[in-house]
Order: structure tokens, then C-alpha cells, then sequence
């Protein structure tokens, strides 16, 4: 069964048309029999109540159907008639949830990229193709909504081979385009596939002969498809060269080979929302997509010897080998462990061994997935994938195995979080709740970050832009009904002061009985950076009685926790203790380390205090294109620009912005770009605020 499986998944821009495709297919194969439409919010995979509001894919659905590869006349097959298992994943294209996409690819066999006609390579294409390649993802193009204004399937391709470097090849090129969309040529079998325009579904289409332009169209292909395996596949060069014929059996399989060689990418072209072009691309699919024992067996390590590799066999006698690429909280079965299985069987109620925790947890149920559907299953095998419900101490990339089998498996790897906000419970008694939620979204999501400021006190949420960080305080209220109100966090703001000046403090209390007496001279100057507070004792002749000292030292430090400006922390300050007196009877430890206190805030009064704020080391990638939008932009941010250098087509801006500025910037910098850009930031250093800015910053701080 291994050989009839297909593990593939659907990827491209937002909007290409991936989910649109993927009902379609599920349609065909039997899976659903209504066709729901994403702009109504019935497409099985978009099954959350965000994805249907949006009509946009948020999170990765996997589902599971069955192909067969019809016997047709004139039409060579490499399987026809057989029952083919394909699980689907259909991933988001909105770049804030790459991550699902990068996940979903480090699992799968192969994959069908789906690019507008009329839009061609977009920015997140070109996010989704670089993930295909790292994790070396032979794939299948669909040109989709050839049935669109202006759609122009050979200026995609073109565009593929130029700008993703891509081998690109017509195996299906439409016929017709816009209105007059039509139905496909088969390069291949040299045939025409007319579509009905009475059937509704599109379930039903004739293949004829070619006729007119279209003969001239499909034999210029088929010289430019034998020329392109030829030069990549031995055995059809080999015959090729010795000019034999070089049969449709033979190019099908040299075609297969190149494919899952990553060599040749076949394209297709059609238009999924009419129903023309889903079928033979369901063929292509099967026909040049791998099937598990096509590709490479995975490869581990031995989590105690890094240099120690060990081969997963594709196989069901192999010993169990899985990789979990997903967590999701289900409301009606818990946490959810999405896997592929490398190798071995797993069973329902056995024990599966984490590599990383050195712990073994049995399973308490396995589970086909449909999307939001379950079906319970009593084993996986080599190849599949599915769910399992029961581990609770696993976390997304760990490997399981079977027990006493030490192996780990290369897990996905995922972008740093971009952009950040603060969130609170919209009442205390929801606090406990918000942080119990939070932690399983974080678990869920790894590009989800969850962190307490210490400074401000402040529950700071990060994520991969602002889209992603509204559906994650959306599914708080939905899913876990908790209120959370938002803003952009606290800065960590610093004040410091820039001249010599001296500072006296005196505690005098009498209230009848022992009163409060303490009494400090000091001075302070500012400090070398980076060097903090310095204190130096100065006093002689006890005029401060030893006793005492220690007090001293406490509100000098307590002094540096609140500037005068804004209440920030002051830093980088040396500080001369020189004098002071004190009294037999009414002196103690809390009216020095307050006299201390007072004394240190009269000498930053008189050491012209100012504010310092945090600034970011920022690098940006930008095409050529949009560099000087880029750099005008992050002038206007108060960015200082270090340096730009060039790799290829892109622009390496690198400049040092305040952390003020930054918020909302990944929304910017996208807008700009027209999403081809991206960016990292980094802490760098404390710098001072200019003028006009610090009654802005203070007023902020007091609200």
C-alpha cells in the first residue's frame, strides 16, 4: 500500500486559490459530496469559525480521501485503475502563519503549489517555494483562475523560471483562457480534454483529438517537455541521444524520476472554481508526485553522540519512528499530537518513547483527522499520518519512538516573532484563566511567544504580525472565554544624568516619643557606560556611625530603581558617600537608607537628568525595487542607517531605530514592499531622547 500513497500539500500566496482547489479535489475523490465555497464560509478545510469569517486559511487541515487514475482511451497512465491514498494538507498563504506551512512541508512527500494566472509569482509563493526547497519538496505547479481578466498561463511560467529558478515544465495547458476557458492539452498523450460547461461540477469532461493551433501548441511542448527530461534523466537521454523512440512510458517515467529528483517541476494549468482542470491534475499527482518509498529514508541521530546517524527505513517491520510536526487543543478530546510515522506501526494503547524528555506515555486513542472531523483507527503504519490523543509531554518537532529506541529526527525550524503586544484580563478574576490559556496557545503555536516583563509587570504576547496576533486574542474569547484587553507594551525606558552635582538628604521626625533622624551628604557624577552604580565611602571621622552604612548603600540602590523624569530606572552613576551626622536616640537603618534616598534625588535634580530609550539593531531584506522606500521610511522612524549591502536581487539595510518607532512596522514595511520584504530586530543599545519627544514619553508614562 506503501507504493499508492501520496502524502502531499497545498501551498501558495493568500488568494492563489489553495482552498478553493483542495474542496474541489475532495469533491472528486468522494471525500464531500457538495462542493462548499470559501466565499461562504463552507470549505471543509477552513473550518474554524476565523477562517470563515475572513474566508482566509489560518491554521493547517489535514484530510484524507482516495484517487483512482481512470483507464482512458489514447491516454497512457502509469497506474490506471488503481486506488490511490492521498492525505492532504492545505496550509494558510497569509504570511503570518507561515509556520503552518513550514511544518506541514517538513513532513510531507511532495507538494501542489497553486499560482494565480493573472498575479503569476507572488511574494509569499516565493516564502513557500524557499521552504519546499530547504526541506527538498518535489512539487507539482497548478496554474489556477485561468478563467480570470487577464490570466496568461505561459507568462507564469515564465515568471517561474526567472524568478524562483525553477526547471518548469507544460504538462496541461489550457485551452482557451478568461471566458473562453475551455478545458486542458494533455502534453504528454498529445490529447485535448474539453470540460462540461452543462455539468456544474465539472465531473464529467471527453477527450478528442487535437485540431487547429492547438496541434502546433501541444508538439512544441512535447519537443520542449523530451528535451527537459533528457536533459536530466539518464535512461530517456540515453535514448534520446541513440535516437530512439523515446515512448510515452518511457517519458512518464523519466518525467516521475525528475520530479521526485526535484530536477523538473510539471505544470498545469486550469481553473479550480470552475471545475476545469482538477481531474488530470489529481492524475499528475499520482503519476509524478513520490510515494513514501520514493524518497530518501529519513535520517536521525543519537540524541547522546550528535555525530552519530541513524537511518529510519520506510518500512512497517522497521522499528517505530514518528515525527510530531503538530499540537492542537480539541475542545472534545483534548490535546491532539499530529505525526507522520517514518517507520514501524503504531497501535492504539501502546507506548511511545520521547527522545528529548526521556519519558514513555501511552496512547490513548489514534485518530484519522478530516479536518475539524475524527475517526478513530486502530494503527498507523509507515507512511501515514494522523493524530494521537493522550501524550501530555510533547511539544511540536519532538521524535517518538518506540521505547529503548533512542533516534531523533530533524525538526521544523521557525521564524523569531516579529511583533509584540501587551494583554490583560478585562477582570482579575480571569488571570489565572488568561495565563492557562495563553501557555496551551504557545504550546499549540510555535511562533507564539508568551513573556512577563519584569520591569513593568506587564503579560507581553509576540507573534508573526498583527493578523496573528488578533486570531490568537479572538480564540481566547471564543475557545477559552476569556477577555483580554490589548495595547502596544510599556517601553523600558532609562534615565541617567550627564554632570557632576552634589546632593543632600535629611530624615527629621519627632512625634513625641523616639523620633526618625538621618542625615547624608553625597555626590554623583555620571558613569562610565555599561558600568551601572558605583559607590564609593568617603566618610571619616563617623560622622555616619558604621552601623549605619549598609542603610546607606540600600537608598542609594533604591534610588536608582526612580529617576525624576519619569519614574524609570537611572543607570550608570558613580556615587561618593561624604558626609552626615546622626543622633544617639532618634537615629536608626529606615531613616538613613530614607535620608539616603532624599539625598540622592536632590543630586539628580541638580545633574541635569536625561532619557535614554532602547534602540534596535534592524536588518532588512528588500528587493532593489523598494530600497529607498525602506530607508525613507526608517529615517522617519528617527532610524539611523549603518550600512546597506546587496546579495543578488535583494538590499541589506541595516540601522539602529528606537523601540518606539518599531510598533506596527511589520504591517509597514509590507505595505511597502508589496510584501516582499522582511526584517529582524535585535536590542542594541540605550541612546538619549531627543527633547521633543520626552514630555510625549513622560505624560504617556503617568496615564
Amino acid at each position: 500500500m506503501l507504493e499508492r500513497t501520496r502524502n502531499i500539500g497545498i501551498a501558495a500566496h493568500i488568494d492563489a486559490g489553495k482552498t478553493t482547489l483542495t474542496e474541489r479535489i475532495l469533491f472528486y475523490t468522494g471525500m464531500i459530496h457538495k462542493i462548499g465555497e470559501v466565499h461562504d464560509g463552507a470549505a471543509t478545510t477552513d473550518w474554524m469559525a476565523q477562517e470563515r469569517e475572513r474566508g482566509i486559511t489560518i491554521t493547517s487541515a489535514a484530510v484524507t480521501s482516495e484517487w483512482w487514475q481512470h483507464e482512458e482511451e489514447g491516454c497512457y497512465k502509469l497506474y490506471p485503475d488503481i486506488k490511490h491514498r492521498i492525505n492532504i494538507i492545505d496550509t494558510p498563504g497569509h504570511v503570518d502563519f507561515t509556520a503552518e506551512v513550514e511544518r506541514s512541508l517538513r513532513v510531507l512527500d511532495g507538494a501542489i503549489v497553486v499560482f494565480c494566472a493573472v498575479a503569476g509569482v507572488q511574494p509569499q509563493t516565493e516564502t513557500v517555494w524557499r521552504q519546499a526547497t530547504k526541506y527538498k519538496v518535489p512539487r507539482v505547479i497548478f496554474v489556477n483562475k485561468m478563467d480570470r481578466t487577464g490570466a496568461d498561463f505561459d507568462n507564469v511560467v515564465v515568471e517561474v523560471r526567472e524568478k524562483l529558478g525553477a526547471n518548469a515544465v507544460r504538462i496541461l495547458i489550457p485551452i482557451g483562457a478568461e471566458e473562453n476557458l475551455k478545458g486542458q492539452i494533455d502534453v504528454v498523450n498529445q490529447k485535448a480534454i474539453y470540460y462540461s460547461d452543462d455539468d456544474v461540477f465539472g465531473s464529467t469532461y471527453e477527450i478528442k483529438n487535437l485540431e487547429g493551433e492547438l496541434i502546433d501548441i501541444a508538439a512544441e511542448a512535447y519537443e520542449e517537455l523530451v528535451n527537459a527530461v533528457a536533459d536530466v534523466d539518464d535512461e530517456v537521454a540515453e535514448k534520446f541521444l541513440s535516437e530512439e523512440e523515446v515512448s510515452r512510458e518511457d517519458l512518464k517515467n523519466g518525467l516521475r524520476r525528475a520530479t521526485i529528483a526535484n530536477k523538473i517541476v510539471p505544470v498545469a494549468g486550469g481553473s479550480a472554481f470552475k471545475n476545469k482542470g482538477v481531474q488530470y491534475l489529481m492524475d499528475a499527482v499520482i503519476d509524478y508526485l513520490p510515494s513514501p518509498l520514493d524518497i530518501a529514508a529519513a535520517v536521525g541521530m543519537n540524541p547522546d553522540n550528535e555525530e552519530e546517524k541513524i537511518e529510519v527505513p520506510t518500512t512497517d517491520q522497521g522499528k517505530f519512528t514518528a515525527l510530531a510536526f503538530k499540537l492542537w487543543a480539541d475542545k472534545f478530546v483534548g490535546k491532539l499530537v499530529f505525526f507522520r510515522v517514518y517507520s514501524g506501526v503504531i497501535k492504539k494503547g501502546d507506548t511511545v518513547y520521547n527522545p528529548r524528555t526521556r519519558r514513555a506515555e501511552r496512547v490513548g486513542r489514534l485518530i484519522q483527522i478530516q479536518a475539524d472531523a475524527h475517526q478513530d483507527i486502530d494503527a498507523c503504519y509507515s507512511g501515514d499520518i494522523a493524530a494521537m490523543v493522550g501524550l501530555k509531554n510533547v511539544t511540536t518537532g519532538d521524535t517518538l519512538a518506540e521505547p529503548r529506541h533512542d533516534v531523533v529526527l530533524e525538526p521544523p525550524t521557525f521564524p523569531e516573532p516579529v511583533i509584540s503586544m501587551a494583554v490583560e484580563p478585562k477582570t482579575k478574576a480571569d488571570q489565572e484563566k488568561l495565563a492557562n490559556a495563553l501557555a496551551r496557545l504557545s504550546e499549540e503555536d510555535p511562533t507564539f511567544k508568551v513573556q512577563t516583563d519584569e520591569e513593568t509587570g506587564q503579560t507581553i504576547i509576540s507573534g508573526m504580525g498583527e493578523l496573528h496576533l488578533e486570531i490568537i486574542v479572538d480564540r481566547l474569547l471564543r475557545e477559552f472565554k476569556v477577555g483580554a484587553n490589548t495595547g502596544a507594551p510599556q517601553i523600558a525606558y532609562r534615565e541617567t544624568i550627564t554632570q557632576d552635582a552634589p546632593g543632600e538628604g535629611k530624615l527629621v521626625k519627632q512625634s513625641g516619643g523616639r523620633g526618625q533622624y538621618g542625615h547624608v551628604v553625597l555626590s554623583v557624577r555620571p558613569n562610565e557606560k555599561g558600568k551601572g552604580l558605583t559607590i564609593e565611602n568617603k566618610v571619616v571621622g563617623g560622622a555616619i556611625p558604621k552601623e549605619f552604612m549598609n542603610a546607606v548603600y540600600k537608598g542609594v540602590n533604591e534610588a536608582m530603581s526612580n529617576g525624576i523624569i519619569g519614574g524609570y530606572p537611572v543607570i550608570d552613576v558613580h556615587v561618593d558617600i561624604l558626609d552626615g551626622s546622626s543622633h544617639d536616640v532618634d537615629s536608626n537603618e529606615n531613616a538613613f537608607t530614607m535620608a539616603a534616598i532624599f539625598a540622592m534625588k536632590d543630586g539628580f535634580k541638580k545633574a541635569k537628568p536625561i532619557l535614554l530609550e532602547p534602540l534596535m539593531d534592524v536588518e532588512v531584506n528588500t528587493p532593489d525595487d523598494y530600497q529607498g522606500d525602506v530607508m525613507g521610511d526608517l529615517s522617519r522612524r528617527r532610524g539611523q542607517i549603518q550600512n546597506t549591502e546587496v546579495k543578488g536581487a535583494l538590499s541589506i539595510i541595516h540601522a539602529n531605530v528606537p523601540l518606539k518607532e518599531m510598533f506596527g512596522y511589520s504591517t509597514a514595511v509590507r505595505t511597502l514592499s508589496s510584501g516582499r520584504a522582511s526584517y529582524s530586530m535585535t536590542p542594541s543599545h540605550f541612546e538619549q531622547v531627543p527633547a521633543n519627544i520626552v514630555e510625549e514619553i513622560v505624560s504617556d508614562s503617568f496615564v
